[in-house]
């Protein structure tokens, strides 16, 4: 039997040898790569909801921001948006016709009928902030914002414009599930029904909750990427515009900005800044280069830094040149870069800050880990209060 095995040639040593293509392991080395990541990019929109803290500061944050600039404007809102503004109804329909806008605001001209308007655009902003049946109130919120930006489209400074867009993309986004009363009302239905056994659903049933769970988290995901995207474009093409001014490349560009009296909210304060050319120009300078480089550092720690130089940006424009509005928008804007991990630990730093200054009792801590993160995915179904689910934010 051995020197039969022996005699018998090997099936290997039979086979015919074809030389292997030169360029056949390396195609097939980057196809493999390119499925990689495109499973890790669908894990990552399919996976878990991400940055659902940031969505919830971008919802308190924008919330509370149009409700102060509804405020501020009540006594002059009838001349603004009102019956008895210059800029007609009949003239806001014209315009409709041409930019494609609408607005509630002009379905009637009747005097009531705005200020019913109003007093729902204020309530429906605080119950925005508030996280209140934030699915419905995003709507809201978005419709409102919508309605008084193109009614009086003219009375703008770049501010309302990024507020309306991020309205739209919140409607995208589960801005409910963190810091909202939406979340404490999940949490306290959580734990009144910890011990109580889930029912038994059907195979059908299941996989109709898994795919709801599934779209939703995805459609989340989407709105937060094209969150960062419209601000990553708004940093990159400002940088770019003023790379071609011959003012900021000689960097007199605020020592004009500094001098246009339309903004010169305090012209003392100006005038006193204007005296030092050398800080401006330098300003001017780093201004330009953190605009530029901020979409190319977004997956670095190198972002930090260029956040708080654009954060000082923003403070002195709204400061020198009266424009807190735009100010106000693009610093919550930024926050979307921040990770959950940094406004999970808020909480611990105010509650450590409450206990030193003798404001408050120490709590207990109900985190795991300092730091740590609430459960924001999910092995099979996500847990009852991480769930986004179409009827609630």
């Amino acid at each position: 039997m051995g020197n039969e095995q022996t005699s018998r040639p090997s099936s290997a040593a039979a086979a015919p040898q074809h030389p292997q293509k030169p360029g056949t392991s390396l195609t097939g080395t980057a196809h493999r790569r390119l499925l990689g990541r495109a499973g890790a990019l669908w894990a990552l929109l399919t996976g878990r909801p991400v940055s659902l803290y940031a969505a919830a500061v971008l919802r308190i944050g924008y919330g509370l921001l149009y409700l102060a600039f509804l405020l501020r404007e009540f006594p002059h809102r009838g001349e603004i948006w009102g019956p008895g503004s210059p800029w007609t109804p009949a003239l806001a329909e014209q315009l409709f016709g041409q930019t494609g806008w609408n607005s509630v605001l002009i379905l009637s001209d009747s005097p009531a009928y705005f200020e019913f308007c109003y007093a729902l655009a204020v309530v429906t902003s605080v119950l925005f902030v508030l996280g209140w049946r934030t699915r419905v109130m995003s709507v809201l919120f978005a419709v409102v914002v919508i309605s008084f930006h193109a009614r009086s489209i003219f009375m703008t400074d770049g501010g309302d414009n990024l507020v309306l867009l991020m309205a739209v993309y919140l409607v995208l986004t589960a801005c409910g599930r963190r810091w909202s009363l939406d979340a404490r009302r999940d949490r306290l239905k959580s734990a009144r029904t910890g011990d109580v056994p889930e029912p038994v659903r059907g195979l059908y049933a299941r996989e109709l909750r898994r795919a709801r769970v599934t779209l939703t988290t995805v459609v989340h995901n989407c709105g937060v990427f094209v969150i960062a995207a419209q601000v990553c474009f708004l940093y990159g093409s400002a940088g770019l515009y003023k790379v071609q001014g011959s003012t900021w490349g000689g960097g007199t560009a605020l020592h004009y900005a500094l001098n246009l009296e339309l903004f010169q909210p305090w012209p003392a304060l100006s005038h006193l800044v204007d005296d030092f050319p050398m800080v401006i120009a330098i300003t001017g300078y780093v201004t330009v280069l953190a605009q530029v480089a901020f979409p190319f550092v977004l997956f670095g720690r190198l972002k930090y830094p260029v956040l708080a130089v654009l954060l000082g940006m923003h403070i002195g424009i709204a400061v020198l040149m009266g424009l807190p509005l735009f100010s106000g928008a693009m610093i919550i804007a930024d926050a979307v870069f921040l990770p959950d991990r940094f406004y999970a630990f808020l909480p611990r730093l105010l509650r450590r800050a409450a206990q030193r200054t003798g404001m408050r009792r120490a709590a207990p801590d109900r985190a795991t880990r300092p730091g740590s993160v609430p459960a924001q995915g999910r092995p099979e179904l996500p847990a009852p209060q991480d769930q986004v689910v179409p009827g609630r934010g």
